[in-house]
């Protein structure tokens, strides 16, 4: 009978225990039954020799990346012994970074925060008033306030300030969450939540309102992004609170719809006209967000740029393996190019045209890791947008619930019981370290291939295995010409100049 009271006891204090932690969203909201996924985590490698997959093999993440992911949010040791475990010689499309014999000494170049800036001013090629040289070549990409919980709004806009990067709302406008010093890029989706008159319409003095209210640095267009590129979206009105009511404009409980296109325009030259209006009222920075698939526009929007003179200060290309958005699977597993193909089109028509440099190009679509990001810049990219790799670092798990409104950590949910599990303060300390530490390790490659900044690197750094004992360049891989990706000398200056600087206090 006292042994049965001793264990009871000690069951006890462990919820108790549990129930007034901080650091772990699962354990929050699943006293002991949390303690069995640390567990089994535990004992994962053993298991794993014998049963279950290999560490490469999970999908949309495999558990060497979470892995990575979550050591380095928590500053935890994040290499990995006894030698790589991916088939380097018949890995298909496997990427080799091609280190110098003279590297970089990386204790000669250290930057407090590691902090990488921008490597062009955003706005700057077209005289935007309030144009900025990004303070990160990192930002976090767009996820709304009602997709994500408040909770997690709040540690992401947190996490963002700390590590000097900026936050993309999502669509759904932005909240009190979203004002606790990370810089904000306010995302337009076709909803124009936050900007949205009462028909439904984009209205300007409500727009105007919104961006006057926080700490905006620019704003982005949303055609389309890789969850569901070309289908608008339904937040179920059973998640349309009081609060996400208010901030997005709609009325409560009722289903909330975005439209799959935009009421403000219809054509390349329909879009180059509004995004040129918000330009000239608020002074900002206007990009836009896209997944790619019919290849026309771009070569649209390309000629109507080099013609007028007009259009995005930055395109962000998403890859159709993006996915924090929930979607019907047609639309996730066959609809828009995954982000090396799409990107590498796109550039080459922008590069064809001669207007490439005007253009701040932002990549996203699974890129938060050390070499997807080098390469990435190698390909043409100026800056590169991160989704699910910060859920992961404020606690997701992939358990892949995020359309259910029952996701475990708290992160993809309204659900107040398991918000709470996500501590706003905790989970932002956590974000910065995963994001400077993604920093850190993009420039160690960097100082391997004896450059300073990433966009120096080039498809050059590379070698792309075939499966066959063989590799292949990225520009014959993507079509890029001899000398494409590389900076001119003047470039190389103003930014090895940006980089010296002192990053803000």
């Amino acid at each position: 009978m006292w042994w049965l009271i001793g264990i009871g006891a000690f069951l006890g204090l462990v919820v108790v225990w549990d129930l007034v932690q901080h650091k772990h969203a699962i354990l929050r909201n699943f006293p002991i039954l949390g303690h069995l996924r640390y567990l089994v985590e535990l004992v994962g490698p053993e298991l794993r020799q014998y049963i279950v997959a290999r560490n490469d093999e999970e999908r949309p993440f495999d558990r060497d990346q979470r892995r990575w992911v979550y050591a380095s949010s928590k500053k935890q040791n994040n290499y990995f012994g006894f030698g790589t475990d991916d088939d380097l010689e018949l890995g298909t499309n496997h990427v080799i970074v091609k280190h110098s014999a003279f590297p970089i000494n990386a204790h000669d170049h250290h930057h407090p925060g590691y902090a990488i800036p921008g490597a062009k001013v955003m706005g700057g090629s077209r005289g935007r008033k309030l144009a900025f040289r990004p303070p990160s070549i990192l930002t976090v990409s767009a996820m709304s306030f009602g997709s994500l919980s408040a909770n997690a709004v709040q540690a992401i806009n947190r996490g963002c300030a700390m590590s000097d990067c900026l936050h993309n709302t999502g669509e759904g406008g932005i909240a009190h969450h979203h004002r606790h010093g990370g810089g904000l890029i306010y995302q337009l989706g076709t909803g124009y939540y936050g900007a949205r008159a009462k028909d439904g319409t984009f209205s300007m003095e409500l727009f105007l309102n919104t961006v006057a209210s926080a700490d905006v640095k620019a704003i982005e267009i949303k055609l389309s992004q890789g969850a569901k590129p070309g289908k608008g979206g339904v937040l179920p009105g059973a998640k349309v609170t009081k609060e996400i009511a208010s901030v997005r404009g709609i009325p409560i409980g009722q289903d909330c719809l975005s439209p799959s296109s935009h009421s403000a325009f219809d054509s390349p030259e329909g879009m180059i006209d509004f995004i040129e209006t918000l330009a000239d009222e608020t002074g900002l920075p206007v990009g836009i967000k896209s997944a790619v698939g019919d290849e026309r526009f771009w070569h649209e929007l390309a000629g109507l740029m080099k013609e007028t003179g007009r259009g995005p200060d930055y395109i962000q290309v998403d890859g159709g393996e993006g996915g924090t958005g929930a979607a019907p699977l047609a639309f996730s597993d066959h609809v828009a190019l995954p982000f090396k193909i799409g990107f590498t089109r796109v550039w080459r028509i922008f590069k064809s045209a001669g207007i490439e440099d005007r253009v701040v190009w932002v990549g996203s679509g699974r890129l938060g890791f050390p070499v997807e990001s080098l390469l990435a810049f190698g390909l043409g990219c100026d800056m590169i947008a991160l989704a699910r790799e910060p859920m992961m670092a404020i606690g997701c798990i992939q358990a892949q619930r995020c359309h259910s409104g029952h996701c475990p950590t708290g992160v993809a949910t309204q659900s107040k019981w398991l918000m709470r599990g996500l501590d706003p303060t905790h989970k932002a300390s956590r974000l910065a370290n995963y994001l400077t530490t993604l920093r850190k390790e993009i420039l160690e490659l960097c100082h391997a291939c004896r450059v300073e900044h990433p966009a120096l690197i080039t498809p050059d750094h590379f070698e792309i295995m075939d499966g066959h004992f063989g590799g292949r360049s990225p520009r014959d891989v993507f079509g890029y010409e001899s000398g494409w990706g590389a900076c001119s000398d003047d470039e190389r200056r103003q930014l090895l100049s940006a980089l010296a600087e002192e990053p803000a206090a």
